[in-house]
């Protein structure tokens, strides 16, 4: 069984050991909502990520949520997420809607799955009908995940961001892949 749990400071170590475990694994930091540039002050985090579920549409901010994915069996962080409820133009091209990732160790378990699940129950409840995701075409793991769940690939395109890889830019129509993935996913979530 697993949840979505918002942070709070009684997760201080294990959300610090799972962005070190992110960095130990030399894999990408995605879905932490600038954690990784929070380590040494995890309250003032927890402090920017409040500010930020009612932050106004800027050229610079949007309105988002963050979620850390815990396996309910050990209460352990395995997954993290972050909602974007609304998008600049910025984010329409760079981090869309939703982030995630999972910690490397728990990779290969179909954990990402869950989590995008309940990122698009999320997305539900904020009326959000189309998510819009993004991913390095190099990244099949993240890219399968979106497909898996009813993603559609609209564009791929070389990145205007320094390295100059390609992107897959994905929606998925959130009641429809609700409806079709539920008796798969619902099972899985602690209620």
């Amino acid at each position: 069984m697993f949840k979505y749990e918002e942070p709070t400071l009684g997760r201080k170590q294990d959300a610090i050991d799972y962005v070190n475990e992110l960095k130990e694994y030399n894999s990408g930091i995605n879905g932490v909502s600038g954690l990784d540039k929070y380590l040494d002050n995890y309250e003032d985090w927890l402090e920017k990520i409040e500010k930020d579920k009612n932050a106004p549409v800027t050229e610079e901010t949007v309105p988002k949520r963050v979620y850390f994915l815990v396996r309910c069996e050990d209460n352990k962080i395995v997954g993290m997420c972050a909602i974007r409820l609304k998008l600049n133009e910025k984010y329409m091209y760079y981090g869309r809607n939703i982030g995630y990732s999972i910690r490397p160790t728990e990779r290969g378990k179909g954990y990402n799955k869950i989590n995008l699940y309940l990122a698009l129950k999320e997305c539900k409840k904020y009326g959000i009908e189309k998510a819009l995701l993004d991913v390095d075409s190099n990244n099949a793991a993240s890219w399968r995940t979106m497909e898996a769940l009813g993603g559609h690939m609209d564009l791929e395109m070389e990145s205007e961001l320094e390295g100059h890889f390609k992107v897959r830019f994905y929606s998925i129509d959130v009641e429809k892949s609700l409806k079709e993935y539920g008796s798969i996913y619902e099972p899985m979530i602690e209620k």
